[in-house]
């Protein structure tokens, strides 16, 4: 009798996985992470420049709220929006820099900003209508986008992450829809100045589009750089839709909490997915969220500190190769360096280096397309570790120029 088994070949599959999710790329920045497992899996020394994950523990006191709050039993569903009580720190937080934001209404707290950037595409966005993304950026908002069925117009701001008002001016059309942008920015650390915010704000009040702003790096910016939120402009708050979390500035990556601000309409409609889809944030950790805002913040001064010493170490050394050029950046913790000049291509330079040194980064087109030439390279870690990569990567390239 013929076996009536699956044959799992490529038409089966094809039947088996919803079209949606051909528009969901693999991570730039996971992909050669997996690389650099396989290759550390065969005993080979492998240094981590490609993750943006701070390497310092979470704060003692957002840990033993955490703890407080596990040991009080706190371990039961929330509401969808989150406990009222770390909304309204949020709320509190958020005027500080600027922001006015109900935490009954305009604040809705998520499991991680990556979670927020696709509940915010998905509860706002059509098919078919255009996004103005401000390139280089993270590769997730490219994904989120077209995972709405949305689809990406880039709107390259080069290595300086510096608005070009006619180059984004030119690219509105009848289908535009919204403006991404990430500022301060990953992968370039480049800041978005108020002036520029402010042509953002004038150019999506006049074409009624909406404003998505990533800014989970908003409190991790060097020599007194100012990071105005989009928030701060009122001619677009009904616009505007800001995305944050504790990832970053508290190195809580793993908690997984973040949260939106944006009009009553769009929250409720993101409190929509979330009802159906995670139900609430983890109820201990939104705990330690809260403490996160209240407690001490010289945690976050000292990590700046910190990333500030290695941002100019390795600015200084990799301007020091020859044939680099690499811009200093005004905040996150990353820096972006051009090797246009080696006549390789960004996959082929990241890929080459990660198997010749051991020294892995990200390629600069997984960023977009004016990211091509460069590579990503994160200071999230040990001087150490900074200084003996970029021996490495001084070696690689004084050997192919």
């Amino acid at each position: 009798m013929k076996s009536t088994a699956f044959q799992f070949g490529d038409d089966v599959m094809r039947d088996l996985i919803a079209e949606r999710l051909r528009s969901i790329k693999p991570s730039g920045t996971l992909a050669m992470a997996e690389k650099a497992r396989e290759l550390a899996s065969s005993g080979r020394r492998i240094l981590h420049l490609e993750v943006g994950e701070p390497d310092f523990g979470t704060p003692e006191h957002i840990k033993e709220a955490a703890y407080k709050a596990i040991k009080e039993d706190f371990t039961h569903y929330t509401s969808s929006r989150g406990i009222a009580s770390l909304r309204e720190a949020i709320s509190d937080d958020l005027r500080r820099i600027g922001v006015n934001a109900d935490p009954d209404k305009e604040i809705i707290v998520i499991p991680g900003s990556k979670f927020g950037i696709y509940c915010s595409c998905l509860a706002t966005l059509n098919p078919g209508d255009e996004v103005l993304v401000l390139t280089p950026t993270w590769p997730t908002h490219f994904t989120c986008v077209e995972f709405a069925q949305a689809r990406v117009v880039e709107v390259p701001c080069g290595d300086t992450y510096s608005l070009d008002e006619e180059n984004l001016k030119e690219r509105i059309n009848e289908k535009s829809r919204m403006i991404l942008i990430c500022s301060p920015n990953n992968p370039c650390g480049g800041v978005l100045g108020r002036d520029e915010m402010r042509i953002i704000a004038d150019l999506a009040e006049d074409h009624n589009l909406l404003i998505l702003s990533d800014e989970i790096y908003n409190k991790i910016v060097y020599d007194g750089v100012d990071a105005p939120s989009i928030g701060t402009f009122e001619n677009v708050k009904d616009q505007a839709i800001i995305v944050n979390g504790f990832s970053k500035a508290y190195a809580m990556t793993g908690w997984r909490l973040g949260y939106i601000v944006a009009n009553e309409k769009v929250i409720e409609a993101i409190n929509r997915i979330i009802q159906s889809s995670t139900t609430c944030p983890t109820s201990f950790v939104q705990k330690a969220g809260e403490a996160a805002l209240r407690g001490p913040q010289e945690c976050i001064r000292r990590m700046v500190e910190e990333y500030d010493r290695r941002r100019r170490f390795m600015v200084e050394r990799l301007n020091g190769i020859e044939g680099v050029e690499c811009v200093m950046p005004k905040g996150a913790f990353y820096v972006f360096p051009d090797l246009s000049t080696f006549k390789m291509s960004s996959m082929e330079i990241s890929m080459r280096l990660l198997e010749e040194k051991g020294v892995c980064s990200t390629p600069g087109s997984v960023f977009g397309g004016c990211g091509e030439g460069h590579i990503r390279l994160s200071y999230a870690t040990s001087l150490s570790t900074i200084s003996e990569a970029l021996d490495k990567i001084e070696e690689f390239l004084s050997n192919i120029s």
